[in-house]
């Protein structure tokens, strides 16, 4: 007798109905035809299913196929009444989201033989395999023999199996090593993993989880030990998302083999470790950076995914309205001064800097840049990497640059007072300098500026303006939901207002993973440095004040940006309310 289904663990915060499992209606009572549960399911008239009936009998074949070939039962219609006849959940890989590392248990030549597919992790013992044939006891029983498991069917189409199947060789096959340093041995490690049957199903682990992110458009992998599993979480849109659990006789594997892929030390687990490796997928060339870090689990480790093809070089693109892009432009195309962009880490400050770069990024210009890391090297420009072991610093590079006759110099960071100090005296001498920062606002950075040590009388002599910016995620445009935001809702996001407004709401469907979001959009104000603000500088004013005096001349706050961007359905106001802060913002009806 096939086992009751019970409740899968959950990996997200997604509705129950949104992760592709539909519960039987009953998951025991007497034994029924198939072709009655079909009629009980409303998938087909009764008339309908009688005559596939005697149309069966006539033609030695089962009544369900009748109905398929008819085109009266879907593959999927015929799955659902299947599960709901044996008592089990049905999954839709659709929408489902599959444990890679479950699905690496068995291999791809089990998992075709038998049509069936280790999906996720239940709990430590019980594993949930989606099957089309949940009846085929043989096949259960291999497969609980192959991965030492308990083993949960669940039943899907033989099409969506035979898909899933497809799309895990696809994900094994499209990553090839691009090693930076000594190729022929870094292929040579890659051979003797693969000789070893014991290390092959570990690679091919590693393999799909960087071709997954890569496909998904993750900026960031996370594989993090919790002394009896390690969880796997992509960092999407800026949020993070688990996608697999990996099971501990698996774990130092994994954390092994992404180690040699970047070169590191696989015997040094006591102290942190950053490598690189060059991966092509799919054709296209994309760099990862990887972190490793002691923890009481074990080593966690983080890689960052650099995809060149996915840099958006357009300040057009990059969600900036007119107004503010107008007076961002003006500043960068002077030919002294210095442009500040600020934010926190991960806010696309480096993003629009490029874009700016390669606005400015003529035959004419000599652009010199400092950067640590040089994420995405750009024809024409010098673009230099930080080098703290070889003696090589932001404020040692930066004063090497200015011997080299630069006309633009971008710096990656302005991080101390020496560099802070150098940077500012740059943008006094003649030469246009382009920097992010580490502040909450735009106005904020002046006053960042003087703390750290640097004169106000320079602070306000060299900086001409200063671009704050958050990435909010994009509502799907496929699934967004038109609605009315209350004035009560917008009161308890903190936006002051006494009338409701007409915005677009998240959803969630299959092409944005059930998010209800797909990718994302800045959110801006943009400071320039007027007279009255210069003088507020030279008083050692506060940010607030600063802010007050810009606001009147004409600056746009990010939380006003972000509402005009929910107005014209662009994003959700909880996404403007998260990324920029729960303080009180003015609306207007």
């Amino acid at each position: 007798m096939l086992p009751e289904p019970i409740p899968l663990k959950p990996t997200t915060s997604k509705p129950e109905n949104a992760t592709g499992i539909t519960r039987p209606r009953r998951a025991g009572g007497p034994a029924r035809f198939l072709t009655d549960v079909i009629v009980d399911l409303g998938l087909v008239a009764r008339e309908r299913v009688a005559a596939a009936v005697e149309e069966g009998r006539r033609t030695g074949k089962m009544p369900e196929e009748v109905l398929v070939e008819q085109g009266a039962l879907t593959a999927d219609g015929l799955s659902r009444a299947v599960a709901e006849r044996h008592g089990l959940d049905h999954l839709d890989l659709g929408t489902f989201n599959p444990d890679m590392a479950a699905a690496n248990l068995i291999s791809i030549a089990a998992a075709k033989r038998y049509e069936a597919v280790p999906v996720g992790f239940l709990d430590d013992r019980t594993l949930l395999v989606a099957m089309a044939d949940p009846a085929n006891v043989l096949a259960v029983d291999d497969i609980a023999l192959l991965t030492g498991k308990e083993i949960r069917p669940a039943v899907t189409s033989r099409d969506d199996i035979l898909n899933l199947i497809s799309r895990l060789t696809h994900l094994d096959d499209v990553v090839s090593s691009d090693m930076y340093e000594d190729e022929e041995e870094a292929a040579a490690d890659v051979v003797d993993l693969r000789e070893s049957a014991d290390d092959a199903p570990v690679i091919r682990l590693v393999n799909q989880i960087i071709a997954q992110a890569a496909e998904q458009g993750a900026s960031d992998i996370h594989l993090e030990p919790n002394g009896h599993e390690m969880r796997v979480r992509f960092r999407i849109d800026g949020v993070l998302v688990e996608t697999a659990t990996v099971q501990r006789r698996m774990v130092l594997g994994v954390i092994s083999r992404v180690k040699i892929m970047s070169d590191l030390d696989i015997s040094e687990r006591r102290i942190p470790q950053d490598g690189r490796v060059g991966l092509t997928i799919d054709g296209h060339h994309i760099d990862l950076r990887v972190v490793t870090l002691p923890s009481v689990h074990g080593e966690s480790v983080v890689i960052r995914i650099l995809d060149k093809s996915a840099i958006v070089m357009e300040l057009e693109k990059l969600g900036m309205a007119a107004p503010e892009r107008e007076r961002f432009e003006r500043a960068f195309h002077q030919s002294f001064g210095a442009v500040l962009v600020t934010g926190p880490t991960g806010s696309g400050k480096s993003t629009t800097l490029y874009a700016a770069l390669a606005a400015l990024n003529t035959i004419e210009k000599n652009i010199i840049t400092i950067e640590d890391p040089v994420e995405y090297q750009l024809e024409g420009i010098t673009q230099v990497q930080v080098n703290p072991k070889a003696g090589l610093h932001f404020h040692t590079g930066l004063r090497s640059m200015m011997r080299a006759d630069p006309d633009i110099i971008m710096v990656g960071e302005i991080r101390d007072q020496e560099t802070a100090q150098i940077a500012i005296e740059s943008a006094l001498t003649g030469h246009l300098v382009l920097s992010t920062l580490h502040t909450n606002d735009a106005a904020s950075a002046v006053t960042r500026l003087v703390d750290m040590g640097v004169e106000p009388f320079l602070v306000a002599s060299a900086i001409d303006c200063v671009v704050a910016q958050r990435l909010a995620r994009k509502l799907c445009q496929h699934c967004k939901e038109r609605g009315i935001i209350t004035a009560d809702v917008l009161r308890a996001n903190g936006i002051r207002s006494q009338f409701d407004m007409e915005a677009y709401e998240p959803a969630g469907c299959s092409r944005c993973n059930h998010t209800g979001y797909k990718g994302r959009i800045g959110l801006y104000e943009v400071m320039v440095i007027s007279e009255e603000i210069r003088k507020l500088t030279l008083a050692r004013a506060a940010g607030p004040e600063i802010a007050d005096v810009a606001v009147r001349q004409g600056m746009r706050l990010m939380r006003d940006d972000g509402l005009e961007k929910v107005r014209h359905g662009m994003t959700s106001i909880a996404e403007v309310t998260r990324v920029t802060g729960t303080g009180a913002a003015p609306v207007e009806g």
